[in-house]
């Protein structure tokens, strides 16, 4: 669908056209003309599929149409680094009109966020944790807000944000545009969905949370020893551009980059350790690529769009599979290809079989020559009986299965 078929102001399209963008994503093109007219959407799309752009686009123009001069419209993200990709996003499509943006999280200037909520801002973006703060402080007052959106709907959740929303939502007026996205819709998100949001517009893009299938994904079986030379030398190969490297801790974050900068790859990290200027540092670094390789935490997992990442490498599995679904689509974004790469190793066999499991395949087994080669295999399901004396089983009885 081409943007173009959108009734928006001629400004909206212009500012699209500089982008070089014609055709909407499919969920851009479920939801932008449900939210045109006012009403409440619940969308749930893959990473990088657009959802930032679906639910600026409609609510800057509907602000712009009513040359709004009040604080009209609140965006709630779970992290600051997914509160300021919404602000970048936000500046490129509201550049030709009066629409002006505050952003309200914490680890940041306070005296800098309250001017530019001081000078006007019509919508904010805030974290809920500082939100609420300048709220409490008399700050930001949220009685005239007529469009909320809820970003990352699931992250919040997982981050134990509920009572903070429940809170946030109790301020705004009844009569409002309530928009919830979402990369998953668990029952958590569904309780939301149902608690704040009035007969909503359901958009879902895929039948299921998957990765985006233009992604390649591959394991390279290694031992644990290994799992820094093998890196290493996946690091070397050309075609690695641009790769983000995960980890499941914040210390080990800090050893893999190190041990990169030690053999002279370009590398920085980011976690929650790091103050918000380290890791507004590391962003800026890595997509301008003076770093070619950023090591992270899944801080760093979750809404960032960080364009023509070639690779994805799991330094170390995740420990659930939405978690390793969110990581690989950092590469992908907007249709493109990519890359995703985990370096798993015979203890963490149980974690291989859960996600294969899930992805309802297996993922293709690779080698870099000069190491070890490992075979790895998912574990059988493990028989559990009832009792030695249970032997005549009716099929209510029969016995269960479980993963090792």
């Amino acid at each position: 669908m081409s943007f173009s078929e959108f009734t928006l102001s001629p400004e909206i399209h212009r500012s699209i056209k500089d982008r070089g963008h014609h055709t909407a994503t499919p969920v851009q093109a479920g939801t932008i003309a449900v939210a045109l007219q006012g009403r409440d959407i619940v969308a749930t799309a893959e990473t990088g599929s657009g959802k930032t752009a679906a639910f600026l686009i409609p609510t800057i123009d509907r602000l712009h149409r009513k040359n709004v001069r009040h604080l009209a419209a609140l965006v709630i993200a779970p992290t600051r680094e997914l509160a300021a990709q919404v602000t970048r996003e936000f500046e490129l499509v509201a550049r030709h009109t009066h629409i002006r943006a505050a952003t309200v999280v914490g680890g940041e200037s306070e005296r800098r966020q309250i001017e530019e909520i001081r000078r006007g801002a019509q919508v904010l973006v805030a974290c809920p944790g500082r939100l609420i703060d300048y709220i409490d402080r008399g700050i930001v007052k949220l009685d005239k807000i007529e469009v909320v959106v809820i970003d990352e709907a699931d992250r919040l959740l997982d981050m134990g944000f509920l009572p903070q929303l429940r809170r946030i939502m109790r301020m705004v007026p009844k009569s409002r545009q309530t928009m919830m996205f979402s990369a998953t819709m668990a029952s958590g998100p569904e309780m939301i969905a149902r608690e704040f949001l009035s007969t909503p517009e359901r958009v879902t893009i895929g039948g299921k949370s998957a990765p985006p299938p233009s992604i390649r994904q591959s394991i390279y079986p290694v031992t644990l020893e290994n799992k820094g030379p093998v890196l290493l030398e996946i690091l070397k190969r050309p075609e690695v551009e641009s790769a983000i490297v995960f980890t499941r801790t914040k210390s080990r974050a800090d050893r893999v980059a190190k041990m990169l900068q030690r053999s002279n790859i370009k590398a920085v990290q980011i976690h929650g350790d790091r103050s918000q200027g380290q890791r507004n540092a590391a962003l800026a670094g890595f997509r301008s690529r003076k770093f070619r390789v950023m090591v992270a935490t899944d801080v760093a997992a979750r809404g960032l769009d960080i364009p023509d990442v070639s690779h994805v490498i799991n330094f170390d599995l995740p420990e659930e599979t939405e978690g390793y679904i969110h990581r690989i689509g950092r590469t992908a974004r907007m249709g493109k290809a990519g890359e995703a790469i985990s370096l798993v190793t015979p203890e963490e066999r149980v974690s291989l079989a859960r996600l294969e499991r899930t992805l309802g395949n297996s993922l293709d087994r690779e080698h870099v020559e000069g190491f070890e080669k490992l075979e790895i295999l998912a574990p059988k399901p493990v028989t559990v009986f009832r009792s030695s004396g249970a032997r005549n089983r009716s099929t209510r009885n029969r016995p269960r299965s479980r993963w090792a």
